[in-house]
């Protein structure tokens, strides 16, 4: 008896056994919180970047003040920040997405759910963010809905006149279209509508395309056996895919409904709706096509010949159906965009990770590092087929790996490209591609601040 008081006094009154077990909850508590703050915080430092937008120039996506119209209800709470604290905001909100992304398989998915959906929503109700991309969409489409003029042909400069013109980027002014033939169809539908109004339905369709996404992402991953939580937050959480792509209307995320709307139905073996989604995917955005071949490839252990041949006729069915408009419509102006697309990209200069580092060393880009590049990409590539031809590689890892080569060999890398890469690393296990996505969104975070550095970095020739 002495002994068993000793030992409650020493524990404060309190058995030894129950002391220990209580600190146990306490540290469980006291994570648990912990985890569920880094998830709400990307939402909140979300807000915070969309409040500064409204009164900062260095955050919106033209040099001169956007129509108040444009600027959403946060304008009536919003707050000036100096190019420094932009910085800093974006960086840390990187930081913080990171330590969010490894915590949510610790939280529950409602935690999850409920603040990707805020982020998007926080972001919609904000003004257009970063990219001028989202005025161009709209400029596109009135060259040949309103001035019937090509938009494979001819850039914005064709219709100075148009009020929409003040808003084109530099880089897109002469510039004819780099965005597939149904996105352009489809876009005619905004040719006539205020600039506000497009501004706003971009916006809005690229939120439910990622809403779409993240639905289809927790689909394929229960059907893969990999933690679903995690993957949504690894797609909705990031900064580059929400603040980026949604701020900035990017028709990225419409091609990447699509591209997982394929990754879905070929799960469930709906073959040839997953050829035909593809298709689709690659006539939004012609990077939506880097996924086909890799399905193509994949063997299945029952009857992979008929699978093949129905993702074939889908692909081939939807091309057909997608052609014939595009076609009559834009006519041989179609064949000019792939070469419009290279030229842009060789257009990046250091705003790409070797151009980063080529333009840091003095070295320029030219057509013999560009073919390299190409060379390394293409290598990559079909050395990827060939492990999932042969089944030492999953045709998703697979896929996953060719997108970040892509990325990472490209000669213009805006962030929201980083976009393209995170369904497909959602729904693996493998920790070194999820290493590499979390390292890509690193680059293109970086590489996109320094435009916001005032003057630069010695040795790296900024326009």
């Amino acid at each position: 008896m002495a002994v068993e008081a000793a030992a409650l006094e020493v524990a404060g009154g309190v058995p030894p056994d129950t002391r220990d077990g209580g600190d146990i909850r306490g540290r469980i508590r006291v994570r648990a919180l912990f985890d569920v703050a880094a998830i709400a915080a990307v939402p909140l430092l979300g807000l915070l970047v969309c409040m500064a937008a409204t009164r900062s120039d260095v955050l919106l996506p033209v040099d001169r003040p956007v129509q108040p119209s444009m600027e959403g209800p946060l304008r009536y709470v919003g707050f000036s920040v100096p190019t420094g604290v932009a910085i800093g905001m974006i960086l840390l909100l990187f930081a913080v997405y990171v330590l969010a992304a490894r915590v949510a398989e610790r939280v529950t998915p409602r935690t999850v759910l409920i603040a990707v959906i805020a982020f998007n929503l926080i972001v919609l109700l904000g003004p257009p963010l970063f990219s001028t991309d989202v005025f161009s969409y709209q400029m596109y489409a009135r060259l040949f809905a309103t001035y019937h003029a090509n938009p494979y042909l001819h850039g914005p400069s064709s219709a100075a006149y148009d009020p929409l013109y003040q808003y084109i980027g530099a880089k897109w002014i002469s510039t004819p279209s780099v965005y597939g033939p149904l996105f352009t169809l489809a876009s005619g539908a905004l040719a006539g509508v205020s600039i506000t109004t497009s501004e706003f339905v971009f916006k809005l369709v690229a939120a439910l395309a990622s809403c779409g996404t993240l639905i289809l992402i927790w689909r394929s991953a229960k059907l893969r056996n990999v933690n679903p939580t995690r993957a949504i937050a690894l797609f909705g959480l990031n900064p580059l895919v929400t603040l980026y792509g949604v701020g900035g209307g990017h028709n990225d995320l419409l091609m990447l409904l699509f591209s997982t709307t394929a990754i879905y139905a070929l799960l469930t073996r709906k073959n040839a709706v997953g050829g035909a989604a593809l298709i689709v995917s690659a006539a939004t955005k012609l990077t939506g096509g880097v996924l086909l071949p890799f399905a193509l490839v994949d063997r299945q252990p029952d009857d992979t010949r008929g699978r093949h041949r129905h993702i074939l006729f889908g692909a081939l069915a939807a091309a057909i159906v997608i052609a014939i408009p595009s076609f009559l419509v834009f006519g041989h102006g179609l064949l000019k965009l792939p070469g419009t697309l290279q030229r842009v990209q060789s257009q990046g200069q250091w705003q790409s990770v070797p151009g980063f580092f080529l333009n840091l060393t003095g070295t320029p880009e030219n057509h013999v590092v560009t073919t390299v590049l190409g060379l390394i990409l293409a290598v990559v590539c079909l050395w990827l087929l060939w492990r999932v031809w042969h089944g030492r590689m999953d045709w998703l890892v697979g896929a996953g790996w060719a997108t970040f080569t892509l990325l990472f060999t490209a000669g213009s890398l805006l962030p929201w490209y980083v976009s393209w890469l995170l369904p497909l690393v959602g729904l693996t296990s493998s920790k070194w591609l999820w290493r590499a996505a979390l390292l890509m969104t690193g680059i293109a975070t970086l590489v996109t601040v320094v435009t916001y550095l005032p003057y630069g970095i010695p040795g790296l020739n900024i326009p």
